[in-house]
């Protein structure tokens, strides 16, 4: 990294933030519109240099960051890469992000990347896998970093472990935070047939240090139901829902909203981040 390196750490607060995409760099960078946080993907700042640096340079000293990885596979049986591992730690040293994340899953193996993440067995053997390679990040990066639960669309039969026990213990094990994806469960109990609030109930209340809310596409015509994660739309009422039993079985955590494809105006992310305040005010208000 050639940028120089930041000193101070914005507290991430317990409010609803947006995901940082190019079509609102400019805009973010030059307007400071009234975002409580924003989240970029990690991977979209590997490389040295160059206009988003710049204005992320800029952008940094407005608003709490958080870096959120897509890419580095810390369930594949393959080693964890040595290359990404130390551009992510290059980055977060320039940022000095208050939270870092990555998912709870695998997506490369033999060097070749999946365009998708991928479920893990939720087996003994991949949970110690899955602590060890949480470890090495942690050791790496000198910091916590968060997982994050994925929606998948198959699974693996047989198994040690429920989806949400698994999720649970690969916490305890291995001292991380969780960010917890509330769209994410609820596809998931729609397309493997489980009560999501089960899964909200068997999380570690203390390591939740980030929720994602997302807007998801429903498949028509088709047997059975079937949910996809597109991150392109407004959030589902259900969703909003199940948020709110979250909230308040967790308290006030940093709320994100995320809108990666067909991408709207950023008036449209403020809204849906504005309904997310809406929650968290809710839950102080009967905390009083």
């Amino acid at each position: 990294m050639t940028n120089p390196i930041a000193t101070d750490v914005q507290p991430v607060p317990a409010a609803a933030g947006i995901g940082l995409r190019a079509p609102h760099v400019a805009r973010v960078r030059d307007e400071h519109p009234r975002i409580a946080w924003l989240e970029t993907h990690s991977e979209n700042l590997f490389a040295a240099g160059g206009p988003f640096h710049d204005a992320m340079d800029r952008i940094r000293a407005d608003y709490p960051l958080s870096l959120h990885g897509v890419g580095l596979s810390l369930g594949s049986v393959d080693r964890l890469d040595d290359a990404h591992l130390r551009r992510l730690r290059e980055l977060v040293n320039c940022y000095q992000p208050e939270l870092v994340s990555e998912h709870l899953c695998w997506g490369a193996i033999g060097s070749r990347h999946s365009n998708d993440l991928l479920p893990l067995p939720f087996t003994e053997e991949a949970l110690r896998l899955m602590v060890s390679r949480i470890g090495q990040v942690q050791e790496t990066l000198g910091r916590e970093m968060l997982v994050e639960n994925i929606s998948t669309y198959l699974r693996f039969e047989g198994g040690d472990y429920t989806e949400w026990d698994f999720v649970a213990e690969v916490v305890r094990r291995s001292g991380c935070g969780l960010l917890c994806d509330v769209n994410n469960i609820y596809v998931n109990s729609v397309n493997h047939g489980f009560d999501p609030r089960v899964y909200l109930d068997a999380l570690p209340r203390e390591a939740i240090k980030e929720i994602h809310l997302a807007g998801f596409t429903s498949k028509e015509n088709l047997p059975v139901p079937l949910l996809i994660d597109s991150h392109s739309r407004r959030v589902d009422t259900q969703v909003w829902n199940l948020y709110a039993d979250a909230i308040d079985l967790f308290g006030p955590v940093p709320t994100l909203i995320e809108w990666d494809q067909d991408i709207p105006a950023l008036e449209v992310l403020l809204d849906e981040a504005a309904h997310a305040e809406e929650v968290l005010d809710a839950h102080r208000a009967l905390a009083v």
